[in-house]
């Protein structure tokens, strides 16, 4: 089933595709494989979860059956091949290749065909810091599942608003999200089309002013979170609207709710305070509740807010 799926959303050819259009120097194995050993290395990779591996690495102790069949083989590829044929691929430019091949996949696979000019669409950019264990000194980051300062790699990664991931980047692991997020965005519009993001939905390593005011120059939104010590009260807020349940307890009480609002950020030599739509969707403080929401946890003192 995995396979037929693969087959039948496209996948396989597009990476097959990709990869006869990398640039293998002429003593590469990789400028003389067949195209069925390519085949059976590629889906070598994409099964290798399926089977519980999870790197190239534990095909060392791999003895099973069924990723070689998975891959149409007798016997899965080793640790050695596998990870040759990775290296080949990255010695010639395979990964901008590939990255920017799987982006035109998902876009087919996930977006309409006027994602281009449907201004409404949503897209969530998220970064991650994954470690990186070597004896090289590489750059270092803050990896937040371990809250700890390790060599690393930065990931960005953008959804869309059904959480379906549309593309994948590394960087260094010491570059900051407000660098990686232009950068994402630019390389998915070359794919799906200029002005394909214009609703971005980002956490709160997102949110600086001067920032967010060079997205907006471009003509986007950015919905982001606000640091509880970024606003006062609800007083720090004009333009408020209605406010809507956003959670409910079992018992039918509401226990958050959210609204939208503006707010002003002040940008560095600059004015003091620049005016900018915060269109928040956002936990209020519990002491601007009525009675009835008294249970509620104060602790949930976030506000989440949109520029635009």
């Amino acid at each position: 089933m995995l396979a037929a799926a693969a087959q039948e959303t496209g996948l396989l050819a597009t990476l097959e595709t990709s990869l006869t259009s990398c640039t293998p120097t002429t003593d590469s194995r990789l400028a003389h494989i067949s195209a069925s050993s390519c085949r059976m290395l590629l889906l070598t990779l994409l099964f290798l979860e399926v089977v519980g591996l999870r790197r190239t690495w534990d095909l060392r102790r791999y003895t099973g059956d069924a990723l070689g069949l998975l891959a149409g083989r007798e016997r899965a590829y080793g640790y050695f091949h596998t990870e040759r044929f990775l290296a080949e691929v990255a010695g010639s430019n395979g990964a901008e290749k590939l990255t920017n091949t799987l982006a035109q996949w998902t876009t087919r696979l996930w977006q309409p065909a006027d994602i281009g000019t449907d201004k409404g669409a949503r897209f969530y950019i998220d970064g991650h810091r994954k470690p990186v264990y070597t004896d090289t000194l590489i750059p270092r980051g803050l990896v937040g599942r371990l809250s700890t300062i390790l060599g690393c790699r930065a990931l960005v990664l953008l959804h869309d608003a059904h959480g379906h991931p549309l593309l994948a980047t590394t960087y260094r692991g010491d570059q900051h999200l407000t660098l990686g997020l232009p950068a994402i965005v630019k390389r998915y519009e070359q794919e799906a089309g200029f002005g394909a993001v214009q609703q971005i939905i980002v956490d709160r390593e997102g949110m600086a002013a001067e920032f967010l005011a060079n997205l907006r120059g471009k003509g986007r939104v950015v919905t982001s979170v606000l640091r509880a010590d970024q606003y006062a009260g609800l007083d720090s807020f004009t333009d408020i609207g209605n406010f809507v349940p956003l959670r409910i307890s079992k018992e039918g009480k509401i226990l958050r709710e959210v609204a939208p609002a503006s707010i002003g950020l002040a940008l560095p030599d600059r004015s003091p305070m620049v005016g900018r739509r915060m269109a928040g969707y956002a936990s209020t403080p519990i002491t601007y509740y009525s009675q009835t929401h008294s249970h509620c946890d104060n602790s949930l003192n976030r506000r989440c807010s949109r520029t635009g």
